[in-house]
């Protein structure tokens, strides 16, 4: 990989933050967007602007056209068999909802039966769960993790053994604070095992690391195109056909539909079963114009670039003695982390991200969607996360720690 090429396609990483040379470290949160990205959305707005679907003049033609490549594109960077398991959504959020509330409507989730997931999950992985639980009575466990932030498999498999009517198992691929990789093969292998169907979040995974989903073995896959350089606003749901088409649509109207009769709805085909409605057309196209971008970079080049920037990052932290790293040490490019005080208790995170911003670098904090995990196993308010990506340099890691640095020396 060359850095500084790839560097000089992303135009934003140029801006001044008060003087200083703006510093990106929040990309799990959303990445900067590559000048083709933007570049192909501006030509649909441009040139070819149409609804799709509906007409056969040369506009619409076109935008049909580029649209469905850009479902090819993205069944192809996961391995999916074609694009009519690939199904575009807002982002992780609603694909993960679909398939809740699918898998509901079609009664292969109802109550009394069992749903698993992990302490680890982000709440688009949660909260649609809980609302089963809470309203309908789906029972819900919830797999604990080791010391080090990884998933206590031998606690999976005890819980998957217990569960009485266990119908799902729905992981998170990577953790959005710990930085942890879930082994989502053998975690696929058990669910199946058990019986159940299997969905793989992979928000934080298919930025970030060379996906397959056949080799996964998944039921469904979730991801967002804004935090792996596509738009904001499509996202994509991976499912096998054969669920997909069992399966009862979450939202109907236009153009999911093949036939309206007063007494008869007859679906669409696949994938347009679970598009209903006007799609983020230009959204489509510019995830398409993304995974094309992430491609010919080399998905392993991608990965390893930013193993190495977080291996590079805690080894440098580890010298902050007033630095708290939270996680294992093999992780994807996600640092999450607390500046201790003197008494033990750490620095509002918001207070260190303002130290950070007066030096051009931007980094995320709160509790990044994941408080069960703050509160029941980090037990603490907040945290401060660092995140890495392809354009992101070790230089870039040595201005951050010495800001940090002088931050503690200061104390």
């Amino acid at each position: 990989m060359d850095i500084q090429r790839i560097r000089e396609d992303f135009p934003q990483l140029e801006r001044k933050i008060n003087g200083e040379r703006l510093i990106y470290f929040d990309n799990a949160a959303t990445s900067l967007r590559p000048k083709s990205v933007v570049d192909a959305v501006s030509e649909f707005y441009l040139n070819y602007n149409a609804n799709i679907h509906r007409a056969i003049h040369t506009l619409s033609r076109e935008a049909t056209e580029a649209y469905e490549r850009a479902h090819k594109d993205v069944a192809k960077f996961i391995n999916a068999e074609s694009m009519e398991e690939i199904i575009f959504t807002r982002n992780t959020t609603e694909s993960i909802n679909l398939v809740v509330f699918s898998l509901f409507l079609s009664e292969k989730v109802k109550s009394g039966d069992t749903v698993v997931i992990s302490l680890m999950e982000h709440h688009s992985n949660m909260v649609p769960w809980q609302f089963l639980r809470d309203k309908y009575g789906v029972n819900l466990k919830f797999v604990n993790l080791n010391s080090d932030g990884t998933l206590d498999m031998n606690h999976l498999e005890d819980v998957l053994k217990k569960s009485k009517n266990l119908k799902v198992v729905s992981i998170t691929h990577a953790s959005n604070v710990l930085g942890a990789v879930n082994d989502v093969k053998t975690i696929g292998k058990l669910a199946h095992r058990y019986g159940a169907i299997f969905i793989v979040d992979g928000a934080q995974s298919a930025p970030h690391l060379k996906v397959d989903v056949k080799d996964i073995d998944c039921d469904f896959y979730a991801f967002s195109g804004h935090k792996m350089l596509g738009p904001t606003g499509i996202g994509a749901l991976y499912g096998k056909k054969a669920l997909l088409e069992e399966l009862e649509p979450f939202l109907r109207g236009g153009d999911m539909i093949w036939e309206v009769k007063i007494e008869k709805v007859t679906f669409n085909k696949l994938p347009w079963k679970y598009e209903a409605g006007t799609s983020n057309i230009a959204g489509g196209i510019g995830f398409g114009a993304a995974v094309r971008y992430l491609e010919s970079v080399g998905m392993e080049n991608v990965e390893k670039h930013e193993r190495d920037l977080a291996s590079y990052a805690l080894q440098k932290l580890k010298e902050l003695d007033f630095v708290r790293v939270y996680g294992p040490e093999e992780r994807i490019g996600v640092v999450a982390f607390n500046v201790m005080q003197k008494n033990g208790n750490p620095f509002s995170p918001e207070f260190v991200a303002q130290v950070l911003d007066r030096h051009g670098i931007a980094i995320r904090t709160g509790c990044h969607c994941a408080q069960p995990l703050h509160n029941n196993f980090l037990k603490v308010r907040g945290t401060a996360r660092a995140s890495f990506y392809l354009y992101n340099t070790k230089e870039e890691i040595d201005i951050f720690v010495d800001v940090l640095r002088d931050f503690g020396n200061a104390l």
